[in-house]
């Protein structure tokens, strides 16, 4: 009998797959990292094979783990990396480039120019984006043009392009399903956020054609059947789809309008459910889909993404060597009671919301004889918060009401210290929830709701649990002036 569903979790740097039984308990889970690849300043990519073989072997790890047969799996779950991208031929399935991760920015120069231009504000209002780097469109425009061969035999049909769910599924299905999910279809910079469908427009406008691209389909619903992968049998379902940050919001049942998570991953992304109607953003934050359910309207969602988070503690640990594991930096931070005036400005690939200034760079200031690793590592987690603190009152002017709670999730929100500078800095209550994988469990969610193996999203909230609340304990002044200082740094990294 199946009774299990498994999800996908691929990320930036690892893949995760998790196996949830039919009371949402986590039963096994395994991570494997893969390489990360830097062949120019800013410049980030992936192999391709190195992801599939990341997924495979950790589909393998996890059901040896839980001792559970594939024949058991009811469905499978996939959340993602959003917007990077990947081209491939149809009928060998191989790559014909790395993919070009979110990071990237090699296309900042196209972007640049595409601003100055009548084009951005069409693209911003049919999109819900705003031009930059981040998002898909270039990349794939970037590969067309620069990639041998590849523009012709993309015009004849030959080649396949598609976020990383939408390679997972072609790989997972033997080839069989070319298709995205509108959460991940709205990352693109190609889809119109009104129809949930490609623009013909801005298919023109970048040169990308029509017959590269998958399928848009509804985040939740069968996509298609596995076929011929050895880890698992052939025919189960692949029947829930979502961006890793929508996902997310799924993930911490955050359906009603109002409601707002915030991942910390390699990037931190709040995300805040505003209902069936697009909001347009007046603070520089992304209008994005969050998801749509079989036979329901698409629910919509304001974004804010710091594209460094995580990624700052392992730049610490690798970069800088102040320790050997990421979750030492906590107890490293908490040697000292303040940051004593050093600033750190994590722009390690450009800034995102609400600043979008793609040519910042990260920036240790403040610093004196009497500062040490640990100052360094305080500031940091500060940063971490500080910078989501600048996404959150953007949000909240958006939707011209101040929130009361925010939801966490993510590797880094299992740091305490993090969690409660974040509460402070917020002036709000923190809540997270007992599972903090919630991409994972967001993407769960919706292949068993796919399949029916839970039947709806009210039998998901009963599932959620809360395991911890962090509330504000800094008075107003001092986080007044706490962020007052923030700011002041971050005008010193503006290009």
């Amino acid at each position: 009998m199946s009774k299990y569903i498994l999800s996908i979790d691929q990320g930036t740097t690892g893949t995760t797959v998790s196996i949830l039984n039919q009371q949402g308990d986590l039963v096994a889970k395994s991570n494997q990292e893969y390489p990360q690849i830097f062949p120019k300043p800013g410049w980030v990519e992936h192999n391709p094979e190195d992801i599939w073989q990341s997924v495979v072997g950790t589909i393998d790890k996890t059901l040896r783990l839980g001792n559970i047969q594939g024949s058991e799996i009811a469905a499978i779950g996939i959340t993602n990396q959003r917007e990077t991208v990947v081209v491939w031929d149809r009928k060998t399935h191989q790559p014909v480039y790395n993919a070009i991760v979110w990071q990237c920015r090699r296309t900042t120069t196209v972007c640049d120019k595409i601003k100055k231009t009548s084009m951005a504000k069409k693209i911003q209002k049919k999109t819900g984006l705003v031009v930059d780097p981040y998002f898909s469109a270039t990349k794939i425009q970037w590969i067309l043009k620069n990639v041998d061969g590849v523009k012709a035999r993309a015009k004849a049909g030959d080649l396949a392009v598609g976020t990383i769910d939408t390679f997972l599924l072609w790989r997972l299905t033997g080839g069989g399903a070319h298709k995205t999910d509108v959460s991940n279809a709205s990352r693109t910079m190609l889809l119109n956020l009104h129809s949930a469908q490609w623009d013909a427009d801005l298919l023109k406008f970048f040169g990308v054609p029509k017959s590269l691209l998958p399928e848009v389909c509804p985040s939740s619903g069968v996509f298609g059947v596995t076929k011929g992968l050895g880890v698992l049998p052939d025919g189960i379902p692949i029947s829930g789809i979502a961006g890793d940050q929508q996902a997310a919001l799924f993930g911490q049942v955050c359906f009603d309008q109002g409601e707002a998570k915030c991942t910390y991953g390699t990037g931190s992304f709040l995300l805040l459910n505003t209902g069936k109607k697009p909001i347009s953003s007046r603070y520089q934050l992304l209008t994005t889909i969050a998801w749509q359910l079989p036979d329901q309207e698409v629910v919509y969602a304001l974004e804010g993404g710091a594209f460094i988070c995580g990624a700052a503690v392992q730049w610490l640990r690798d970069g800088l060597e102040l320790f050997s594991k990421s979750a030492e930096v906590e107890d490293l931070a908490s040697k000292v009671s303040s940051s004593e005036g050093v600033e750190f400005v994590p722009a390690l690939t450009g800034l995102g919301a609400p600043y979008w200034w793609a040519e910042a760079r990260g920036m240790i200031c403040g610093l004196t004889r009497g500062s040490t690793k640990a100052h360094v590592a305080r500031a940091t987690l500060e940063a971490m918060a500080l910078q989501n603190v600048d996404i959150l009152v953007a949000m909240q002017k958006d939707l011209r009401k101040k929130l009361k709670s925010l939801k966490v999730d993510g590797g880094a929100s299992a740091n305490n210290l993090l969690m409660q500078l974040q509460a402070d800095y917020m002036g709000m209550k923190v809540s997270r929830p007992e599972l903090i994988e919630t991409t994972a469990i967001g993407a769960a969610y919706l292949a068993g709701l796919g399949v029916g193996f839970w039947k709806s999203t009210e039998e998901l909230k009963k599932i959620w649990k809360l395991e911890r609340e962090f509330k504000v304990e800094m008075p107003a002044k001092p986080r007044s002036q706490r962020l007052e200082k923030w700011h002041r740094a971050i005008e010193r990294v503006k290009p």
